[in-house]
């Protein structure tokens, strides 16, 4: 039987804070992301007794730097704002990464930081900085709100301000930084129900722009992170190419050019005249060097609160596109079809054999056909996995109910320069493309599609990324889960940053200091790192192994892939 510590009496502390939770609720709020701290712990209680209620989900790190990337893969799991709580000090500090990443990607994101009330702000008390407008221009608004005293209205006024934030946080994070004088803890009142409020009177908006397309034969559309579906459909409205980075959400479709990077290079790439862009590409020195090319004409269409990528400067900026006409067939078969047939005539080049022997050969009269088939396919099943394989193997294991998260290493390159056409769930941090908190995000989200999910598979949360993008955020792996979330980590390990050998760089440092600055090697334990969070742990060798690791029963794996072989031709990278 569990004790209940009796509370005091309510504190205005703990009355706002409550206040505070219930109009982030009430406005569609259904998660808290928490640290422990001293100064937050009015906040920090109130989410725990609305949680006990039914009305919020919280989840708790130790670290603010894992809580803050957790919370933003909830926010783009699920499409609604997400709410950080933390302590003063350099607790604010560390969300600095997770908000600097949903500023630029546009993930709602409400991070309210506990502080010191103005008598003990610039005196040196302890745990006490100057946190107001400590993110700066990252924040859609910033709000420095008094240490409550109790006075009549002061419930309603954080009512008000939750509306407030919850509006703002449609188009990126906002900050509430909320001081708190003792006590701060007290008894919480948590209504129930708490009915959904009216949505503030949004202020009037600009008028959008739309631009009227007539389709023809040398325009391209681009899709980079984030684009969404309507990137794809509009190259077939339009009968162009479509050039779709793997995180872009419009990787899939017969317009897709898979090897866009040398189609670029040759004269198809010459004869672009146009290109139309819908998200945030970063994963090619190609596209950038088209959309700075004076001969051609560059559209952007506006994502709602970031920044429009425009890497000429001189790029048409609008809101929406609208195609007039029907593309000619004939012209759709030359201009779209030229692009793939040569996409598909690099690819077959990089690789000309397909290692898999042919499945007629199985069932041959000839035993010795039969025989030889056997011995292939074994001689397949034993091939050592390198990079090509390691992500083929990865993409073909996702299915559109499960997830793919993959972090700013070396593997999305090659991802991107080979996976075929594929409608599954792909994320990226791509907004700074940071190698920060990549399992983080990956857990938010796969926390995020639980409450969703309707399959009668259960889906799954892959995660690939290299080794140096699994340490930096190695506490990930330390905080809890529940048992039945399927979370599977595949880790490229090539013993450090490998993903510099393709720049400059590597051909013009001295070798040791290259080797000790940029690639910094290491060697960590990753099966014990794994048993030290409660993680299973396979590592994998050949694509039997893979195959095998891949329909883990595990809920939570980690499998380590080392790549230890020379350097394959692969994507180069734009950072």
């Amino acid at each position: 039987m569990t004790t209940l510590r009796p509370l005091s009496a309510e504190s205005p502390a703990s009355a706002s804070a409550a206040a505070l939770l219930e109009g982030l609720v009430a406005h569609g709020v259904a998660d808290v992301v928490l640290s422990p701290g001293s100064r937050s712990q009015a906040l920090a209680l109130a989410a725990a007794a609305f949680a006990r209620a039914g009305h919020l989900r919280v989840t708790v790190r130790i670290d603010e730097r894992v809580a803050g990337f957790t919370a933003l893969g909830l926010a783009v799991q699920t499409g609604r704002p997400v709410a950080i709580v933390c302590t003063s000090g350099t607790a604010v500090a560390n969300l600095h990464p997770a908000v600097l990443e949903a500023h630029h990607s546009g993930v709602p994101l409400i991070v309210l930081t506990a502080d010191r009330p103005a008598e003990l702000r610039g005196i040196g008390s302890n745990q006490t900085t100057v946190q107001p407008g400590i993110f700066g221009e990252l924040v859609r608004a910033d709000w420095d709100v008094p240490a409550p005293t109790g006075a009549p209205g002061e419930r309603e006024d954080a009512r008000t301000l939750a509306a407030l934030a919850v509006r703002a946080s449609a188009e990126g994070p906002v900050h509430l930084n909320l001081a708190y004088r003792e006590p701060l803890s007290g008894s919480i009142h948590v209504p129930d129900p708490i009915d959904a409020a009216p949505a503030l009177d949004d202020a009037p908006a600009a008028p959008r722009q739309t631009l009227d397309l007539v389709p023809d034969d040398a325009t391209v559309v681009i899709a980079g992170h984030g684009a969404g579906p309507a990137a794809e459909q509009l190259a077939v409205d339009l009968g162009a190419p479509l050039i779709a980075e793997v995180s872009s959400g419009a990787r899939f479709g017969r317009h897709l050019v898979v090897a866009y990077r040398d189609v670029l290079r040759g004269p198809h790439g010459e004869a672009v005249g146009r290109a139309i862009v819908f998200g945030h590409p970063t994963l090619s020195r190609e596209v950038p060097a088209l959309l700075e090319r004076d001969d051609v004409e560059t559209i952007v269409v506006r994502t709602p609160g970031v920044e429009a990528y425009n890497p000429g400067r001189r790029a048409r900026i609008v809101d929406d596109v609208r195609v007039q006409g029907t593309p000619d067939r004939t012209v759709v078969r030359r201009w779209v079809g030229g692009w793939v047939s040569m996409s598909r005539a690099v690819l077959e080049s990089q690789e000309p054999g397909d290692p898999a022997p042919e499945l007629s050969l199985a069932v041959s009269s000839d035993r010795g056909v039969r025989a030889a088939f056997a011995s292939a396919e074994l001689a397949v099943l034993r091939a050592p996995v390198d990079r090509r394989m390691l992500v083929r193997a990865v993409w073909a294991a996702t299915w559109p109910h499960d997830r793919l998260v993959l972090a700013a290493s070396r593997l999305i390159r090659v991802a991107d320069a080979i996976v075929p056409g594929k409608a599954i769930p792909v994320h990226a941090n791509r907004g700074l493309a940071g190698i920060d908190g990549t399992v983080s995000t990956a857990t938010g989200m796969a926390l995020g599609a639980a409450d969703a999910e309707t399959t009668a598979t259960p889906g799954t949360t892959r995660v690939l990324l290299g080794d140096l993008a699994l340490l930096h955020d190695a506490g990930a792996l330390l905080a809890p889960l529940p048992d039945d979330l399927r979370l599977h980590v595949i880790v490229g390990n090539d013993g450090g940053g490998t993903i510099f050998d393709d720049l400059e760089v590597a051909a013009t440092a001295p070798a040791d200091d290259f080797e000790q600055v940029m690639r910094t090697p290491q060697e960590v334990d990753l099966a014990a790192l794994a048993a030290a969070g409660g993680w299973a742990y396979r590592r994998v060798t050949t694509r039997a192994e893979l195959d095998d690791a891949l329909t883990a029963p595990e809920p939570r794996l980690l499998v380590e892939v080392p790549l230890n072989e020379p350097t394959l031709t692969e994507a180069t990278s734009s950072d």
